[in-house]
């Protein structure tokens, strides 16, 4: 606060003190109407209680006054840093997002098998979830903003290397070097933004950060959707712009503060103390910073010298309960499917029977926009609501939505077209594609793709072909060897995909998923994790749940496709749905309610036998 904000303030007290004293005497000359002994006595009688009362409520009445004269609000400093901060969300959700549309282009244009497809999305993941847990110790040395300086200058270094790649190997890299920035601003963001907001707005600013991480893979599909119209290297496009947000971050970082509650930590409380105000405006900070400052000491006290923070953490039952529930809500986060959805939103919509590229890219933005407005929702629920019905409202959708969408598929396959014709090989070598009589079969080998004509909306004169060892584009031998012949003469080739007319029903339950995944089971794990942990496990504490979250998204990334290939595509989606039922019954079980709690009395909530609550209060 400047010192003549203190003035007004001091000003304003002795004001508020002389006009209750003057109000006091004049009450006391009324009453003594008797005479000037007894009005004597009266006023004397008066400003004694006065004296009494003033010496015992002092502080009662300064903090009235207060909040009489000050409104308690929120300096737009607070959302700018907010807004920087959460700009690494954007790019979080740009360069996870960005790889759904450029993966249709890549596997055409570098030829890409089904293994290179899951190597170039999982490797981000990958290198996520190693810098996760390296950020966790670089955020208690080094501090918030360093870290999120670093997460910038990784995520322009590889969009360079991605932008400038002439092979899959250097692509690979380049997704490698992001994965390093992803991972470091996952953890860190939700952590920093926690740390400067007031109580009452902290849930909505970090959900913030989930909203720029939907609001980043909304723009990038967008950005798919333009650059597909390319000719040629329209990949190079998408995958390179993110290094825009990332140099603006970087700069304004450059200019913005450090978490007090870090500087506190680590002794620097002069410069802590002006971050606050600065952070607060003209709302009183002595509380506020006093309660940090205890709940810094005590916990210094009880934890002493007495090891690794994580293995304090696992030692001390509070924090070691707090972990669990970080840990499985981002677990279940992953486990039901969220990420397969984003990433290979446009090969699912391509699997369910939509042909052309630009249209299952176009579709993918759409459900990314969904995304967005849908997290919109959750920033205005989440303070409403509170973070456990939110919770448990959203995953219960995202259950029943993945079984909608699994069962669309299972419907296709009912309906998959039968094989009509079964030409012979040229080079009489055998293939495994001439054993197929459905579709679904054929679809599901990634060796082989279905060459057929239409009669109005029947697919007639079906076979199952071996694919083109260069282009999945064309069959290797036959009628849809050559792509240019073909076309002409109303045939048709489809390549991990069946010609269906329910291709509308895998939209339709990506969108449901969407609908009620992304205002709680999206946002909720990060705001969370950013709440539970006492000050000095909490970049530790966020560290590993945010490695467990890029754990299970590398596991699910780098197997879905192999998942779709042996458990069928509705299989897949059964299985999620599935992992979503399992993490229903543990978020109700062991999740509170965080909600309009200090950060310092939350550890509280934990200090009970864990999975007990079945309410939203208390464990």
């Amino acid at each position: 606060m400047s010192r003549k904000a203190s003035d007004n303030v001091e000003y304003t007290l002795r004001s508020l003190s002389n006009l209750m004293g003057e109000k006091r005497r004049r009450q006391a000359d009324g009453s003594a109407g008797s005479g000037a002994a007894a009005g004597e006595r009266s006023l004397i009688a008066a400003e004694s209680c006065s004296s009494l009362n003033s010496a015992a409520s002092g502080a009662e009445l300064e903090r009235a006054a207060r909040r009489q004269f000050q409104q308690d609000e929120t300096p737009g400093f607070v959302y700018v840093v907010s807004v920087f901060s959460a700009l690494g969300g954007f790019l979080f959700g740009y360069d996870t997002g960005v790889v759904s549309g450029a993966l249709l282009l890549l596997k055409r244009e570098l030829n890409l098998d089904a293994l290179w497809q899951e190597l170039l999305v999982s490797s981000t993941v990958g290198a996520a979830a190693l810098s996760a847990l390296a950020g966790g110790v670089l955020n208690g040395l080094c501090g918030r903003r360093p870290c999120i300086l670093l997460a910038s200058g990784l995520f322009t270094a590889g969009s360079g290397v991605l932008a400038a790649a002439r092979d899959k190997e250097t692509l690979l890299a380049g997704r490698v070097v992001v994965g390093l920035g992803i991972g470091v601003a996952s953890m860190t963001v939700p952590v920093y933004i926690a740390e400067v907001a007031p109580p009452h707005l902290r849930g909505r600013l970090v959900t913030i950060n989930t909203l720029f991480i939907t609001g980043g893979q909304f723009f990038a599909s967008v950005v798919d959707g333009i650059f597909s119209y390319l000719a040629k290297d329209g990949w190079r496009y998408m995958l390179g712009l993110s290094a825009v947000p990332a140099v603006i971050q970087f700069l304004g970082f450059l200019f913005l503060p450090e978490s007090p509650r870090w500087l506190i930590q680590k002794g620097q409380t002069q410069r802590a103390r002006r971050i606050l105000t600065q952070m607060r405006g003209n709302q009183a900070i002595d509380e506020e910073y006093d309660s940090i400052k205890n709940n810094i000491e005590e916990e210094e006290k009880e934890v002493g010298a007495a090891g690794p923070v994580i293995c304090r953490m696992l030692t001390y039952p509070p924090t070691r309960r707090a972990l669990i529930v970080g840990c499985g809500l981002q677990m279940f986060q992953q486990l039901s499917g969220i990420n397969t959805v984003m990433y290979y939103s446009a090969t699912i919509l391509q699997m369910s029977g939509v042909e052309d590229d630009r249209l299952a890219i176009w579709l993918a933005a759409l459900t990314a926009f969904i995304n967005f407005i849908f997290t919109l929702v959750g920033v205005w629920l989440v303070e409403r609501m509170g973070r456990r019905k939110l919770t448990l409202g959203s995953l219960t959708g995202t259950a029943v939505a993945l079984i909608i969408l699994a069962s669309g598929f299972l419907l296709s396959a009912q309906v998959s077209p039968r094989i009509t014709l079964n030409p012979t090989d040229p080079s009489h070598q055998n293939s495994t594609c001439t054993k197929y009589s459905y579709c679904n079969g054929c679809m599901l080998d990634p060796d082989c793709g279905l060459c057929y004509k239409l009669n109005k909306s029947s697919v007639v004169e079906s076979s199952c072909i071996p694919v083109d060892k260069h282009s999945t584009m064309k069959a290797a031998w036959g009628r849809c060897s050559n792509e240019s012949i073909f076309k002409k003469e109303d045939l048709f080739w489809a390549y991990n995909f069946c010609p269906t007319p329910y291709s509308w029903t895998a939209l339709l339950g990506l969108i449901l998923y969407l609908v009620f995944f992304a205002p709680g089971m999206g946002p909720m794990p990060w705001t969370v994790n950013s709440e539970i942990y006492p000050l000095w496990a909490r970049s530790t504490g966020n560290a590993c749940s945010s490695g467990v979250n890029w754990v299970f998204n590398v596991l699910v990334s780098l197997t879905f496709l192999h998942t779709a290939e042996y458990l069928t595509y509705y299989g897949a989606f059964f299985l999620y749905a599935g992992f979503a039922a399992l993490g229903l019954v543990f978020i109700y079980g062991c999740l509170p309610e965080t909600k309009g709690k200090k950060l310092e009395e939350i550890e509280s909530l934990f200090e009970n036998r864990l999975c007990t609550c079945g309410s939203a209060g208390a464990f």
